[in-house]
């Protein structure tokens, strides 16, 4: 196997989701950079495969991308793996790629599980066009911000959220957004997998009756109305909600402009003035 980048999806829970050829590349690699290496190292062993293991996470993505493309262009094999599903979709890897493509590395996609994809299949919601936004914010106003650039949207919009917040975003998402057709999936191909179909707000009064929530969450909201008209939108607040999520200054408001229908030039003219 010659020095490449193997991006491999892997189980989002049950462990006989995974490919073929993604335990043929994890057993051929030199090393596997994962999120926890104890989380991966379970998946290891329930295949027989021993190989060393690389942290590679959010705290140390900067420094270990540069260690390992080093280790790729010196003609090792590396898989990049996420806890669950495929790496990059909400999860570190961006850097590492970025840097593998710009030194030459060759990066192979080796495809499989998603949780967008598989919450998607088994919604009811048309999946014809989707719009996937990541973790929604984790402060309400930037979450709500987010929200009312949704108003007008005609694709299933698909996101994550965190069990001790979505209550409150459910809550956001009916005051902001009203009562639109919504699934929760909720610990997708696990012992407890659960789907929670209806409207957003009969969806919040199930999850408030609930002593408690546990578990990974896909929330996926059916398309806005058609009577429903977008609003003004608070193009500064947009893009401070977009540079939360991460993206660079310059990026954030190429994003706002796409979302508020503008050019890139009058939405920085219009955010900078």
């Amino acid at each position: 196997m010659h020095g490449a980048l193997y991006v491999v999806a892997t189980p989002v829970g049950n462990l006989e989701d995974i490919t073929y050829r993604a335990v043929r590349v994890l057993r051929e690699v030199d090393a596997i950079a994962c999120e926890d290496t104890r989380h991966t190292r379970h998946l290891l062993d329930h295949y027989g495969i021993a190989k060393p293991l690389v942290s590679y996470h959010e705290h140390n993505e900067m420094a270990r991308a540069v260690e390992l493309v080093e280790r790729l262009r010196a003609g090792e094999s590396i898989a990049l793996v996420s806890d669950a599903g495929t790496p990059l979709v909400s999860d570190p890897g961006y850097r590492l790629v970025s840097e593998a493509i710009a030194s030459g590395v060759s990066v192979v996609p080796v495809p499989g599980p998603s949780a967008v994809a598989a919450a998607l299949s088994a919604s009811g919601l048309p999946c014809d066009q989707f719009r996937f936004l990541g973790f929604l914010p984790a402060k309400s106003a930037q979450r709500r911000r987010l929200l009312e650039s949704l108003r007008a949207e005609t694709a299933t919009v698909v996101c994550y959220e965190a069990p001790h917040r979505i209550v409150e975003s459910m809550a956001d998402i009916v005051d902001v957004l009203g009562d639109r057709p919504a699934v929760l999936a909720r610990e997708l191909t696990k012992v407890h997998e659960e789907f929670l179909r209806g409207s957003s707000a009969e969806i919040l009064r199930v999850l408030r009756e609930r002593p408690s929530i546990k578990g990974e969450i896909t929330i996926l909201l059916g398309k806005a109305p058609a009577s429903q008209s977008a609003p003004e939108v608070d193009l500064p607040g947009l893009v401070d909600t977009f540079m939360a999520q991460g993206l660079g200054r310059m990026e954030a408001i190429k994003r706002a402009a796409a979302e508020s229908g503008l050019s890139k030039r009058e939405a920085y003219r219009r955010v900078t003035k």
